[in-house]
């Protein structure tokens, strides 16, 4: 493992995807699922751990096999799992996920017990200790939950701990996409690293071309990526140019997860730098991370080791 002050702390979901096995391109033709260990923060973690950075896991899951399940999952690839809570009153959140025509991953997610995270989860997770928080928007859509992660990157930026935030917009979760923006501006607000799709930058600021998502309001980030599967994705620090890495060519068998694996490669080129700015070799590890998962059936367990990125690496110099 990496050697840094603390470890890297993610708070959110985890959650059993229930993934369209049989090609369908929705969920209205599809009649084949397998179901397998998810969540996006979580799956940061693990991806981490598996690139040599210590972390550990925040949220709740419920008290029954799914739950056990997923907490020995982390546990296997040595996540810290002493702050995910399993509530004996809720069952496990589940999350529906399916590749349409073009390629792109979509997700429909019922909400059960990962909503449940509260203020006295982040209290014991000893935010002001960590390497790094890391949160998504999903947790944000309900509360508690949503006032908890509020809480968490409160805490975190008044300890100087970096925040990243990766966008996961879902509308289905969502009252509005007025709601979603209003849940999303306080981590805005005090973010460190953003990391949002082209989708998740039409969703929150109306427009969908990179140049005009780095003009829009993004609050504190002082660096921010933008993704857009397998047509590239681009970078920037604050005030200074935009950055383009070109997709590497995979075929890709399953994009849940992919996205994960590229904020997990993102953060652990930060951290191993000081927290610098990204350069383009930073974004092609990342970029590398979330390939290699896309060939993969996912998600957690299609996120590769810093060995598999490396070797990736050196088949595309």
């Amino acid at each position: 493992m990496v050697e840094v002050a603390g470890s890297v702390l993610s708070l959110g979901e985890l959650l059993i995807d229930i993934i369209v096995s049989d090609g369908s391109p929705s969920l209205v033709e599809a009649e084949a699922f397998v179901a397998r260990p998810g969540g996006a923060p979580a799956n940061v973690v693990v991806a981490l751990a598996r690139m040599g950075i210590r972390s550990g896991f925040c949220g709740v899951v419920g008290a029954d096999p799914f739950g056990e399940r997923l907490r020995a999952t982390l546990e296997a690839d040595g996540v810290d799992t002493t702050r995910l809570r399993a509530d004996p009153d809720a069952e496990t959140s589940l999350a529906f996920a399916w590749k349409d025509a073009r390629g792109d991953g979509h997700f429909r997610i019922l909400r059960l017990a990962d909503r449940g995270l509260s203020g006295v989860d982040v209290a014991a997770a000893r935010v002001a200790e960590r390497a790094a928080v890391v949160v998504g928007s999903v947790g944000l859509s309900v509360q508690p939950s949503r006032d908890a992660i509020h809480q968490a990157v409160r805490e975190a930026r008044d300890a100087g701990v970096p925040v990243v935030f990766d966008v996961n917009m879902r509308p289905s979760i969502w009252r509005s996409m007025d709601d979603a923006r209003a849940a999303c501006r306080p981590v805005l607000d005090l973010t460190t690293i953003l990391k949002l799709s082209v989708d998740d930058g039409r969703a929150l600021f109306g427009v969908d071309r990179p140049e005009k998502i780095v003009d829009a309001d993004l609050g504190s980030a002082e660096q921010v990526l933008i993704t857009d599967g397998g047509r590239g994705s681009w970078f920037t620090a604050r005030g200074g140019e935009l950055g383009f890495v070109a997709a590497f060519a995979v075929d890709a068998v399953e994009p849940t997860g992919a996205g994960d694996a590229f904020t997990a490669g993102i953060v652990c080129r930060l951290i191993e730098k000081g927290w610098g700015p990204l350069n383009e070799d930073d974004v092609r590890f990342a970029a590398a991370a979330g390939a290699i998962t896309a060939t993969r059936i996912g998600a957690m367990e299609a996120l590769p080791y810093r060995h598999e990125i490396e070797g990736f690496l050196d088949g595309h110099a």
